[in-house]
């Protein structure tokens, strides 16, 4: 009787103590997911208030003028035409030029070349350019080809803003690809299928809706970027469809009026932020769309 008593003291005891443990885990569990909802909380807050703002304010200024008529002198009307033309052909043609080559670079390292001295070097400098600061890219591509043909040109604004392009594509479509499952291209090589076309067909199929992303990532941050183009397309106030010469775009205009004592141009920028906005949303939107599993 009493080994028996002891065993059922014991397992009463286990009981006990598993308990005390289970409440302990809960309660930390219902702390760190009160810390996480908070934090949650106070990230959208900010986000929403910036949002609201941005169409309280920008909303207002929307009309035919904004797209017809170029940037206008001070307290006169006008509008945006030159600044939405100027960012639309240097974003366009900056990612024309960076989605490629960030691609193959980014392919390259996740199907050919994993481990060796060129993939870890192409990585590290890569990561730099990743997170360097886009003024210092602005700078660089000043000294490169603003001062060497005297002169500020859209050319150089796209250069800047392709470098800007490639290391945010590089890197989602390395790692997209990464986890495309290797029995995928195993089965493939087992058919006799040569390497390149298991790239095109399978690997990159695969990874399609990752690497789509990851473009548009990188045309979202260079969509709002100022300090690159300030080095290199500069702005014009009139309308200019020469890439050799000044270019004006919507982050340097926001930059421009936002700064500015004058009402007008106030309003004029606070109209840009809400296109910019509207114009990030709806590519990834689209994006959604276009990569959605049927």
């Amino acid at each position: 009787m009493s080994t028996s008593s002891e065993s059922l003291l014991q397992t009463h005891a286990l009981q006990a103590q598993r308990q005390a443990c289970f409440a302990r885990r809960k309660r930390v569990n219902q702390i760190a997911l009160t810390l996480a909802m908070l934090a949650m909380a106070f990230g959208v807050f900010w986000l929403i208030w910036i949002l609201w703002e941005t169409i309280r304010l920008g909303i207002g200024g929307l009309s035919l003028t904004l797209f017809s008529e170029m940037t206008p002198p001070p307290n006169e009307a006008g509008g945006l035409a030159n600044a939405i033309f100027g960012s639309l052909v240097m974003v366009a043609l900056a990612t024309f030029v960076g989605t490629p080559i960030g691609i193959m670079a980014g392919v390259y390292l996740a199907e050919y070349d994993r481990r060796s001295w060129l993939a870890s070097t192409t990585r590290f400098v890569n990561d730099i350019l990743l997170s360097a600061p886009s003024i210092i890219i602005g700078l660089f591509v000043y000294a490169m080809v603003v001062a060497r043909f005297k002169s500020f040109s859209a050319y150089a604004g796209i250069v800047a803003l392709a470098l800007i392009v490639i290391p945010v594509v590089i890197r989602t479509t390395e790692n997209m690809l990464t986890l495309v499952p290797s029995a995928l291209r195993e089965a493939a090589y087992a058919l006799g299928t040569p390497k390149w076309k298991v790239i095109m067909l399978i690997t990159l199929r695969a990874a399609r809706a990752g690497v789509i992303t990851g473009v548009l990532l990188a045309v979202a941050r260079i969509a709002g970027e100022t300090a690159p183009l300030l080095f290199t397309a500069l702005n014009n106030q009139f309308w200019n469809a020469d890439l050799s010469k000044p270019m004006a775009s919507l982050p340097v205009t926001i930059f421009k009026f936002a700064m500015s004592p004058y009402e007008n141009w106030q309003h004029l920028a606070w109209a840009g932020v809400f296109l910019i906005t509207l114009a990030v949303l709806g590519l990834n939107i689209l994006a959604r769309v276009l990569t959605r599993q049927k």
